[in-house]
């Protein structure tokens, strides 16, 4: 399992989304570490990562997320919000506060599937970014032009890589079972245009505060599903300010 870090101060453990790895967080990394040693891992399965043995769960994938310091602060985006959670369910206090970013895993009823564009066998170059370019529209990004060359090569490196198949996990509960045993301050975060949580915020944020209920969120507007490249300024904002707050 690769891992990166970043800074010193307070750990701050970044998770990935689905077909994703540490590019994820990729505008999120250096500003955060101004403050915190950041460590953002390629979950197994993702990116440098080697795969885990199947079937692939929330569950394994949550047994192998086993960060080494004593006490930590987590991030996770899309699937890494799921699995965070299932950490900080494992790991109790060790985990000081939890912050979700575009979580699934709550048990609401699933976004109506959006049609896609397809890859071919031998489509040139410029015709496979385009198809990433318009799927990131589709799914990840709500303006246009945020889906530029940087986030179109991150996307085409990532899931040329992805090997963990997460399946049904996003729209399972799982998430939602695991919160009764999380110990940790709990925030979330959302584009206001998410593809896959938007028509369920405030269901999302009722279902969190059962478990916290001083929970702080915040939608951000305009943004998509991958908030944290598409609006990172006021992301990294917001976590190092919840991050720098004392412990309850």
């Amino acid at each position: 399992m690769v891992w990166r870090t970043w800074g010193a101060g307070p750990p701050l453990v970044l998770l990935h989304g689905a077909s994703g790895s540490w590019t994820h967080w990729i505008r999120n990394v250096l500003p955060l570490a101004r403050h915190h040693r950041v460590l953002a891992s390629d979950m197994p399965g993702y990116g440098e990562s080697d795969a885990p043995p199947e079937p692939h769960t929330a569950d394994s994938l949550a047994e192998l997320m086993l960060p080494p310091p004593a006490v930590f602060d987590l991030a996770g985006f899309s699937l890494g919000a799921i699995i965070g959670g299932l950490v900080a369910a494992r790991l109790g206090a060790r985990v000081r506060t939890l912050v979700l970013l575009g979580p699934g895993g709550l048990g609401l009823v699933p976004a109506s599937p959006r049609a896609l564009l397809r890859l071919e066998p031998g489509m040139a170059p410029e015709a496979i970014r385009h198809v990433h370019r318009e799927n990131l529209r589709t799914l990840m990004l709500a303006r246009p032009e945020s889906a530029d060359e940087l986030a179109v090569t991150l996307q085409i490196d990532n899931v040329r890589r992805a090997r963990f198949k997460s399946g049904t996990i996003p729209v399972s509960d799982v998430l939602l079972r695991a919160l009764p045993a999380v110990r940790a301050h709990l925030r979330g975060i959302w584009g206001g245009r998410d593809a896959f949580t938007s028509h369920h915020l405030e269901e999302s944020r009722a279902v969190l505060a059962t478990a916290d209920p001083e929970i702080e969120t915040r939608v951000i507007e305009p943004a998509g599903h991958w908030v944290n490249y598409e609006e990172a300024e006021p992301v990294n904002a917001l976590l190092l300010d919840w991050l720098a707050r004392p412990a309850r």
